[in-house]
């Protein structure tokens, strides 16, 4: 069947055929998604846990605010790269055995990362984590597609958003609570039992039969050239105007380099049986337009909560358990409207006013975010918050279900993670892009504030060169003068409103990929009906 058939008949429900395998039982579905749910969560929480904690372990391990977004870029990183070798192995191999591959070694690199002794090894072992994190970003949407239909999907789309929510929620209030009573350490370790749990529980109830096993032809090459291209890009957004200038010979060998091996990466991608990015899939207007729409989202997600704590806790003075619970209101938005509107798309079949809202939700709370600084009122923050949260919960998962809704049910995983791909590469150049923006902010505002009092200082016998935070070290807010202090919380505050008001933009692009979006039926039949129907044909 050659890429324009298939892109065809994936864009047309299938029909029901007699003598197919009968519709799992909603129990059975619910049984099934337990051991599934359980995986998410426990991959959840083990990135969330340390987000409200990051300024004290990096202060702690002596790191910079550059060592601060590595932290992060590390595992969006390695996650986003594993992404679609995920999703190839996934049409490859037992799925089953496949997630709790990833699950294990999430939460085990998590547990290393707990006796970490510099931000080096720190990073490392973040590194590794995001290579499980990109396994269950991948495999869990999978396996939802295989036991349930794209027209039932919304509802249990809702319950993994309810559960996402939870595990962002309780994640910072857990690792601040942690790390204010006993110590941040605790914030890696916490995970261990829930995984062993996850896996037993995927063990005893996923239920999957045995797919015709494929020989696997991983494409190392495409692997191989399309980290090189990611990593070059991130590396140049993350040092550039830092440690060299932009316009620069640096600039030009890692920019030119990174497209030279994407360019090579493109040309593997069509020669190979197996690529890693069946590169036909972007002949799927639908797919594509998700594409766009997930790497801005994943820039306006992840490029803007990663340093919320970092304001709550270093321009409001507030304690890692405190910062992680006044990101409720943005966890909140997001598992409100993903789980109402999932019901709400299950009982209609329509998706795209929902996602046209969250569109609009998204780029209106970002743009609002962007008016705060140090002295904003906290109730003023949670509403803008709340905003952002609901417009990413309308708009994350329903990419993905109206994109699997056109896919062929053979290109079911590599489609499925090409999109969780894009949203992490998103995330990752959003972080790395953002993150450097944001230490030159500060670092240029706590010098300027700095000077403007430096007399006041002087008088007071204050060396200014032993405060933290115009180096580009993290600063101690409880060590400082109050004078010294409040330009430190000035600068971060002024920092963050300008990091959403770059994401904005971002953000309105999702919107009109959107809007460009054609709404196509949603099917009936779930992944394992589609190849029971495929078997019967030939």
């Amino acid at each position: 069947m050659s890429s324009s058939t298939d892109t065809r008949a994936a864009e047309t429900p299938p029909s029901t055929v007699t003598g197919e395998r009968p519709p799992m039982s909603r129990r059975q579905i619910l049984e099934s998604l337990s051991g599934i749910l359980l995986g998410m969560f426990v991959s959840v929480i083990a990135m969330s846990v340390v987000s409200s904690s990051l300024p004290k372990i990096v202060t702690d391990l002596s790191g910079s605010q550059s060592s601060y977004t590595w932290v992060v870029v590390a595992t969006l990183l390695t996650s986003t790269i594993t992404v679609p070798i995920w999703g190839k192995l996934a049409d490859l191999h037992n799925r089953k055995t496949l997630v709790q591959v990833a699950l294990a070694i999430s939460v085990l690199s998590a547990a290393f990362a707990g006796f970490s002794q510099d931000v080096g090894q720190l990073i490392t072992a973040r590194a590794f984590q995001g290579i499980g994190a990109g396994g269950l970003q991948a495999l869990s949407v999978v396996l939802i597609a295989d036991i349930v239909s794209p027209r039932e999907r919304g509802k249990y789309m809702g319950l993994v958003g309810a559960f996402m929510g939870v595990g962002m929620v309780g994640g910072p209030i857990l690792g601040g609570w942690l790390t204010d009573t006993f110590s941040w350490r605790w914030n890696f370790f916490v995970g261990l039992p829930f995984a062993i749990a996850s896996i037993i529980t995927l063990q005893a109830t996923l239920k999957l039969p045995k797919r015709p096993r494929r020989r696997a032809r991983i494409d190392v090459a495409g692997a191989t050239l399309i980290s090189a291209g990611i990593a070059s890009l991130l590396l140049w957004v993350t040092f550039a105007g830092d440690k060299f200038d932009w316009a620069s010979w640096q600039t030009v060998a890692m920019t030119g380099g990174a497209l030279v091996a994407l360019a090579v990466a493109v040309v593997v991608e069509l020669r190979v049986d197996e690529p890693l990015i069946p590169m036909h899939l972007f002949r799927n207007r639908t797919l594509v337009l998700a594409v766009v729409g997930s790497v801005a989202v994943g820039v306006a997600m992840f490029g803007t909560s990663v340093f919320l704590s970092q304001y709550m806790q270093l321009a409001r003075g507030k304690t890692p358990t405190e910062s992680g619970l006044l990101t409720i209101p943005m966890v909140a938005g997001m598992f409100l409207t993903s789980t109402v509107v999932g019901q709400i798309i299950t009982r209609t079949g329509r998706y795209k006013p929902f996602m046209v809202t969250g569109g609009v939700l998204l780029t209106g709370g970002l743009a609002l975010l962007s008016t705060i600084d140090y002295r904003t009122s906290l109730v003023l923050v949670s509403v803008y918050l709340f905003l952002l949260g609901a417009g990413v919960g309308m708009l994350m998962q329903n990419m993905v279900l109206a994109t699997q809704n056109t896919l062929h049910i053979k290109d079911s995983g590599s489609g499925t993670s090409t999109v969780a791909f894009f949203r992490s590469l998103g995330g990752a150049m959003g972080v790395s892009a953002l993150g450097a923006a944001f230490a030159a902010r500060v670092e240029d505002g706590i010098a300027d504030g700095l000077h403007a009092i430096a007399g006041q200082l002087a008088a007071a016998g204050v060396d200014v060169s032993r405060i933290g935070g115009s180096d580009g070290s993290l600063p101690d807010l409880a060590a400082m003068p109050p004078a010294v202090r409040e330009v430190v919380e000035r600068a971060y505050g002024d920092g963050i409103a300008e990091i959403f008001l770059f994401a904005t933009p971002l953000a309105a692009i999702a919107l009109v990929c959107v809007l460009l979006m054609k709404e196509i039926p949603l099917g009936n039949k779930s992944g394992l009906e589609q190849l029971d129907e495929l078997d019967r044909v030939g």
